[in-house]
């Protein structure tokens, strides 16, 4: 199965994320022009629940 980085990471940049620095662990920091905040994201995470969390916290309304 494959994991959902890519089309994550891709609806984000399309929403006007990016990235701000490493976080911890695997983790990266983003930034949400749409929330004017910043979230966490786990780009090797395998679980689509998981990928539509980032996705809400980034206050997109959009699933994967």
């Amino acid at each position: 199965m494959a994991g959902f980085g890519r089309p994550l990471k891709k609806l984000l940049e399309d929403h006007g994320c990016y990235y701000v620095r490493p976080g911890k662990g695997d983790h990266q920091i983003w930034y949400s022009p749409i929330l004017k905040r910043n979230f966490s994201v786990d780009f090797n995470s395998k679980s689509r629940f998981t990928a539509n969390g980032i996705l809400k916290q980034a206050g997109i309304d959009a699933k994967l």
